[in-house]
């Protein structure tokens, strides 16, 4: 059965063991016989300061101890996990769930997986905590838009199942090394026990001394390549085997030469240590110095056997001081962190202030509320960025940052809610715009449904957003409709083309033909010729657009021609008229159509307030005492109001032949 003793590296070296004499064999086979356990000394005057202060400096010593025995503990359960010190652990807090995704999908290739855990596990954290955040962040988004109170909230993340996908190797890779490890754990504690029990029956004073230390050397050796053992029994089960281990030496003063070489050679290896534990302990990169430290123990308690009794508490007491000096310079190590991780949690709590703020901001337009959501994701992102909090806050200092979000989120979204109306007002005019686009894209009336189409164009760019989960889908509707329409049209032009250019050859040459012509000087017949040139001119049809200053050309020579007719001046101006218009009809361009038509009305406007102002001072001049003085004003007056109003009636006429052009046939 194993002893129950305190798991202390100390006793490696046996300062707890059995005090046994040196003087007589039977003296060392009584004390082999003594129960294996250790006395506890009760010190007289337990009120007394300076063993109180004993206390304190041996409480330290052993914090430092268990520091070095509880790693070693928990690696000598599983030697991969000591390569987990060649990989840095790095503020997994700070990076993207990008950036975490490739570093889980680097760590998971690795062939150690136990020595990569405390990293996978920290990258779950991070991730977690980020996207969490993300999903609650788009359920709310998805709880301000959505309009049928009985859809469900769905969010698919690329990202997450690559996440997942790759920590679920890990998972399957941990388990099969855990089912491995467990398997070998019991079969090794099994065979330590057993070598400890075969220690106990070594010390026989009938057996042969170099049979009982060729036995005890293979037994030695054994144990070295026993294998790793369960970290909860290591320092139990390492103790009993040192404590069985020295009491043999001890029982070995009958061949004493061979002892004694036994134990100088551990007082070395040990001195040793020691040396180089003076080396490290002015190492300045104190993690390498502890984990070098922590081989060194093991080295000190698993590899090196005793020494003899007179060096056993000096030895181990320098030990124990250098282990408690390295230690110390770790904890001031761990104490600077400790300070950054407090810097972390001020600028992360100023953060959330910040965002606080700009939860209370009243803004009234789409635009500004774009400004606010761009500082809330870069004062998240710097939230993200700042580093690790203290443990004990860390739970508390998410939470505030997420409430700060929420609430943010929450005062955004009553915005959104109210102009939520006009975006499905926008929506029902944008969806009867694609249902005109659709009714038209198959026209052929180019000439009427050009301007129509450029029109529904233009209105659609005057309103405003619609619903989200709607914009692309009749986006995509009412450009498939346009585009169809216009690329219809430009087949057509295509088709046009050649058409265009045998009418502009002719009509180039038919204006040298109209140069020459002369009048007669009969003013019906020239009339009647000018009129056939005008209908010849018409009838070769449109021009390339890019050549239309033939139209100039030849309304230029009808011009001079009109002018050379004794005609009417109202008759004259109204055949002008009569052809430019009939030439703006033949191209189609209802635009210019339409201006000229307000220009006209506009014209006909002033005109008639001119007559109006001219009537009202005749008026003024003819109520005067001295009117008959004036007739001569009055008669001036009375001729520009007549001419006015033949001005009047042209310009009447000529609307009137514009609003017959838009008259059905």
């Amino acid at each position: 059965m194993l002893e129950e003793k305190n798991d202390n590296l100390q006793e490696a070296d046996g300062k707890l063991g059995i005090d046994i004499s040196d003087s007589t064999q039977d003296d060392t086979i009584e004390a082999a016989k003594q129960p294996e356990t250790v006395t506890e000394t009760t010190l007289s005057n337990p009120e007394n300061e300076v063993e109180e202060t004993a206390e304190i400096e041996e409480s330290d010593h052993q914090s430092a101890l268990d520091a070095i025995t509880n790693s070693n503990a928990e690696e000598g359960e599983d030697e991969t996990l000591k390569e987990r010190h060649d990989i840095p652990m790095k503020d997994y807090d700070t990076f993207s769930l990008d950036a975490l995704v490739d570093e889980l999908k680097k760590l998971v290739n690795t062939d150690k997986t136990m020595s990569v855990k405390d990293h996978i596990e920290e990258i779950k954290k991070s991730f977690l905590l980020q996207y969490n955040h993300l999903i609650e962040e788009k359920r709310e988004e998805f709880n301000a838009s959505k309009e049928d109170p009985n859809e469900e909230f769905e969010y698919h993340s690329p990202l997450k199942s690559k996440f997942d996908e790759y920590y679920n190797v890990f998972r399957e890779k941990r388990n099969a090394h855990f089912k491995h490890l467990q398997t070998n754990l019991k079969s090794n504690l099994e065979n330590r026990l057993a070598i400890v029990e075969e220690l106990k029956e070594l010390i026989n004073p009938q057996a042969n001394i170099k049979d009982t230390l060729k036995h005890f050397n293979d037994l030695r050796e054994r144990w070295k390549n026993a294998g790793a053992i369960p970290k909860d029994k290591y320092n139990h089960v390492w103790n009993n085997y040192h404590f069985h281990v020295e009491n043999f030496y001890d029982y070995l003063h009958l061949d004493r030469e061979a002892r004694d070489l036994d134990f100088k050679h551990n007082l070395e290896q040990k001195q040793k240590i020691i040396a180089r534990v003076e080396e490290l302990v002015n190492e300045a990169d104190v993690s390498k110095a502890f984990r070098e430290l922590q081989d060194l123990h093991r080295l000190w308690k698993e590899d090196i056997g005793p020494v003899s009794k007179e060096h056993r508490d000096s030895i181990w007491n320098t030990f124990s001081e250098l282990t408690k000096k390295i230690h110390d310079k770790r904890e001031v190590l761990f104490e600077s962190q400790r300070a950054n991780e407090q810097q972390n949690l001020e600028t992360k709590k100023d953060i959330i202030s910040k965002i606080e703020v700009l939860g209370t901001e009243k803004v009234n337009s789409h635009s500004q509320w774009l400004v606010q959501i761009q500082k809330v994701e870069a004062l998240r992102n710097e939230f993200f960025a700042a580093g690790k909090v203290p443990s004990e806050v860390n739970e508390e200092t998410w939470a505030s940052f997420k409430s700060a979000v929420r609430n943010f989120n929450a005062f955004k979204n009553s915005f959104y809610k109210d102009i939520k109306k006009d975006q499905n007002d926008n929506l029902n005019k944008k969806m009867a715009l694609v249902a005109k686009a659709k009714e038209l894209q198959e026209s052929t009336d180019f000439g009427s449904t050009t301007p129509i189409m450029k029109q529904i164009q233009e209105e659609w760019k005057q309103i405003g957003h619609v619903p989200k989960k709607y914009s692309d889908k009749i986006w995509k509707e009412f450009k498939d409709a346009c585009n169809h329409y216009f690329d219809k049209l430009k087949e057509h032009k295509s088709e046009e083309n050649a058409d265009e250019v045998a009418a502009f050859d002719n009509k180039k040459a038919y204006l040298d033909i109209l140069r020459a012509y002369q009048l007669t000087g009969d003013h019906k017949t020239d009339l009647d010729a000018i009129k056939q040139h005008i209908e010849i001119w018409k009838s070769y049809g449109k021009v390339p657009f890019s050549r239309r200053h033939i139209e100039g050309k030849f309304n230029k020579i009808l011009d001079a021609l009109f002018e050379k007719l004794s005609l009417s001046k109202k008759e004259s101006e109204m055949m002008r008229f009569s052809n430019r218009i009939d030439s703006l009809s033949d191209s189609n361009d209802t635009r210019k159509l339409d201006n000229e038509k307000i220009f006209i009305m506009r014209k006909i406007e002033e005109v008639q307030n001119e007559i109006f102002q001219l009537e009202n001072n005749i008026q003024f001049f003819t109520n005067t005492k001295n009117a008959k003085k004036e007739n001569s004003i009055v008669t001036e007056v009375r001729k520009n109001i007549a001419i006015h109003k033949e001005s009047l009636d042209v310009w009447k006429d000529k609307l009137k032949q514009l609003r017959n052009l838009n008259q059905p046939e």
